[in-house]
């Protein structure tokens, strides 16, 4: 896919598929802000103050009277829109011109009975707030009760009240509530699954497309894969071959906890994606470094660089910046991370984090091999740049062990050799 780069000359029309009342703009703040984000819903609610309240449409603007109004850069604008583009709030069109023109549809946000029993909304509230801010949210959208058992139901039917009329009027199109459902690309194997699951116990109807949906996105909020996912079906398919999905959802939640100490998950415990990973059979130190990653989480990645104890609050709300907010690949967080600390010195500073991040991202980069290299370009002209400030100077900052193709040739000091044997002896 072309990679579109959004300008401020750009324009757009904002589309209202929905209806926002009251109740949606508290949802809006209390359920999905903890998720995407202050900016992400200042913008949606931009869009429809930008509608005109008897009208279905804005009229035309530029991406530069966005920037103007919320005080922000395009590249902020961007990532706000797809956050409100990932959980279903906004859907976006596009058309290539002269000046590029953008469509974008407005969705109602879910009510709180849908979000609370989403399977990926609810446990993603959860582990962004903690549990006692999630009870509170949770307590205050509870549904009261009243017992009446001891009254009598005394209400007038509606032909108890009016009388008929045989006055006929035309059907009225009336705008109503739209929600738009959350996608997700499908990673699953399901004639795999179907394989592994011995054949009486399920029938042609078992995995229906409401079933197949939920599979998909229980996978994805807990990152199992096909083979660990028919593991946890076939535990939740009844005597009539159908699979229970409240039991699936619990299921699948208990066999994470039971593999993560009881944590519910967050996007920084994820690893990089397949598609994503370079080709095995890489033996090489630098193959090596590579799967490394590729196959640590943020989270374990920068963990290890705490001797196995708990990162702090900061690094972790760095870590989730990058995962969350910059939508940074898990791959690519880890060689930023690796490269940071070591240019200064085993410390995490946010402002050259965020700096480096953002090119990174705006170069779209993907993999660990594609970070690797463009931190080692970065650096080596930087290095240049010092040395001819300084004439003669060199600089004394120490680079990652993995800038050099061949890592561990006769050359290699024994500190890069103790260096390398650190990185990998944790991750074996």
């Amino acid at each position: 896919m072309k990679l579109i780069t959004l300008l401020p000359a750009d324009v757009y029309t904002v589309i209202n598929k929905g209806i926002l009342s009251d109740i949606d703009q508290n949802n809006l703040i209390t359920l999905y802000e903890p998720i995407i984000g202050p900016i992400a819903v200042s913008l949606y609610l931009t869009f429809f103050k930008e509608l005109d309240k008897k009208q279905l449409t804005s009229i035309t603007y530029t991406h530069h009277h966005l920037m103007t109004i919320l005080k922000l850069d395009l590249e902020s604008i961007k990532q706000a829109r797809e956050a409100l583009e990932g959980v279903g709030l906004l859907k976006t069109y596009f058309k290539e011109g002269d000046v590029n023109t953008y469509i974008y549809e407005l969705y109602s946000p879910l009510n709180a009975n849908e979000f609370f029993n989403h399977p990926i909304f609810n446990v993603i509230l959860y582990s962004n707030i903690g549990k006692k801010e999630y009870d509170l949210i949770k307590k205050e959208y509870a549904r009261s009760s009243f017992n009446l058992k001891e009254f009598k139901d005394i209400s007038k039917m509606l032909d108890m009240t009016f009388k008929s009329s045989s006055l006929q009027l035309d059907n009225v199109e009336i705008r109503t509530q739209q929600t738009q459902a959350v996608k997700l690309t499908n990673n699953i194997d399901f004639d795999l699954i179907i394989s592994c699951i011995p054949k009486g116990m399920i029938n042609e109807k078992t995995f229906n497309k409401k079933t197949k949906e939920l599979i998909i996105q229980l996978s994805f909020l807990y990152d199992l894969d096909s083979l660990k996912m028919a593991e946890i079906i076939r535990t939740v398919i009844n005597e009539k071959g159908f699979i229970d999905k409240e039991d699936l959802r619990k299921n699948t939640r208990k066999f994470y906890q039971f593999n993560n100490n009881g944590a519910l998950p967050t996007l920084i415990y994820r690893k990089q994606p397949e598609y994503l990973r370079a080709p095995s059979g890489d033996n090489s130190n630098r193959g090596k470094i590579i799967k490394v990653f590729e196959t640590t989480s943020p989270y374990d990645f920068l963990k290890s660089k705490y001797k196995g104890s708990r990162p702090t609050a900061r690094d972790l709300k760095l870590l989730e910046y990058l995962v969350v907010d910059l939508e940074l690949k898990p791959a690519v967080v880890n060689v930023l991370i690796d490269y940071v600390l070591k240019r200064n010195n085993n410390k995490l500073n946010q402002a050259f984090i965020e700096t480096i991040a953002g090119q990174w991202k705006r170069l779209n980069i993907e993999t660990a091999s594609e970070a690797m290299k463009v931190a080692e370009k970065e650096h080596q002209k930087y290095t240049k740049k010092y040395e001819k400030i300084s004439n003669t100077k060199k600089l004394s900052t120490k680079e990652p062990i993995w800038f050099n193709e061949n890592i561990l040739k006769e050359e290699a000091s024994m500190e890069e050799q103790e260096e390398l044997a650190d990185l990998l002896k944790d991750f074996k």
